[in-house]
């Protein structure tokens, strides 16, 4: 079956052709599209100082772009989130790693603000048409595994998102700063297409009808069975706040812990940066067991991030970079138990579309908190909104964390 015929949803019509891919070399394939797309959507966090000063932007607008990617992603998975489901994995794997390569390419030449913003949109359409597709075919691939299924999909993830400010930062110091990058990581782009066309790929999971197979694409009202409902909420519910956090570190922090610092050096900032996803990257490969896991991860997701509002207004560079590391290993904890959880309830027909939708959730909590973040820097100065955005998140993680706890004894009384 060609891709050609896996996008019009024809069943095939001759023997399977194509690389007849081993387990693991399918896992590596399905994994490195969504981390390098991710690492192509964060290529630019340690830019944004420069590309502020470079184009006249404020803080705000800076906030804007970083948003755009966002909402387009959100958007996306809204409208597409279960295209996989029908099209097939590889198909869909393959149209995003090529939105991707066009969204860099657009990004890399942006003069304008409304350029970064078009550039960011197709970066998160890429992203989004990969995050459904990835899960679900990690999840086919280790059907007796499911945990670790879920392990390789965070950790594909977030390494993505970690990856990307510290490989960026490191590849401004090419000449071009703004667009080394992004030559770079295009070219590694660009050859993922190579196995992704070549892989003879597996039947989609949902054939749609012969005679209206187009209808099947059309857009999905969310919903969630009702045994998967409870499990559904409370991972969107630690994703939005997880992803609040992330989504600071990754638009307005590197200025911010610029200033902490007292420095312009972008593979810093990019490092900085990338902390809590690294660390909450790493998280996925340790083995921590036990019922208050989840409870005490999102406590110390909320101490961490109090403690990073602290670090910056004592100035301490040492308590910055242990807060973004516990910040991270407490997230990653905590969001690889609730999404476990949700993956094991979801029936597997529907498995892509009910992740995307907690990925929806998710990532609103990277551009509306982040947008309000935006709106008072600009009001107040950046340090007043920073101190305020951070005691707001570390309540809410404290406040969840005493709310699963709650609910563990009221179990375990019953």
């Amino acid at each position: 079956m060609t891709v050609f015929s896996e996008l019009r949803m024809r069943p095939a019509t001759a023997a399977p052709s194509g690389w007849n891919a081993s387990t693991t070399a399918r896992l590596v394939i399905s994994g490195a599209a969504i981390f390098l797309l991710l690492v192509g959507a964060n290529l630019a966090t340690p830019l944004y100082p420069l590309l502020q000063a470079n184009l006249g932007l404020s803080s705000l607008e800076v906030t804007a772009a970083f948003a755009s990617y966002v909402l387009a992603l959100v958007g996306t998975l809204l409208l597409a989130g279960h295209w996989s489901d029908h099209i097939g994995r590889r198909a869909a794997l393959l149209v995003a790693v090529l939105t991707g390569l066009a969204g860099g390419w657009i990004f890399a030449e942006a003069a304008t603000l409304a350029a970064l913003c078009a550039g960011r949109a197709l970066q998160g359409m890429a992203v989004a048409l990969a995050t459904g597709a990835s899960a679900a075919a990690l999840r086919e691939l280790l059907p007796s595994r499911p945990e670790w299924a879920s392990r390789f999909t965070l950790l594909a993830s977030s390494g993505g998102v970690a990856a990307g400010p510290v490989i960026g930062g490191l590849l401004s110091l090419l000449p071009g700063p703004t667009t080394a990058p992004y030559v770079v990581h295009s070219l590694l782009l660009a050859g993922l297409l190579v196995p992704l066309y070549l892989v003879r790929a597996r039947p989609a999971i949902m054939a749609p009808a012969v005679s209206r197979p187009m209808h099947a694409l059309a857009p999905r009202r969310p919903s969630v069975s009702r045994q998967a409902r409870g499990a559904f909420w409370l991972a969107s519910g630690v994703g939005f706040l997880s992803f609040a956090v992330f989504g600071f570190s990754l638009s307005l922090a590197p200025g911010y812990f610029a200033q902490v610092l007292g420095t312009d050096s972008r593979p810093l900032i990019g490092v900085l940066a990338g902390l809590p996803l690294a660390a909450s990257a790493l998280s996925q490969l340790v083995t921590v067991r036990g019922r208050l896991t989840l409870p005490a991860g999102l406590a110390v997701l909320g101490v961490s991030v109090i403690l990073l509002g602290a670090a910056g207004a004592w100035h301490s560079p040492l308590l910055l970079v242990a807060a973004a590391i516990a910040a991270g290993l407490g997230q990653g904890l905590a969001f690889r138990i609730v999404f476990n959880d949700v993956a094991d309830k979801v029936e597997p027909a529907r498995h892509a579309q009910i992740i995307s939708t907690v990925y929806v959730i998710t990532y609103l909590g990277s551009a509306v908190p982040v947008l309000g973040l935006g709106w008072a820097s600009a009001a107040f100065g950046m340090a007043p909104a920073v101190q305020g955005f951070v005691l707001l998140c570390g309540a809410a993680a404290l406040g969840l964390s005493a709310w699963t706890f709650a609910a563990i004894v009221v179990r375990r009384r019953k």
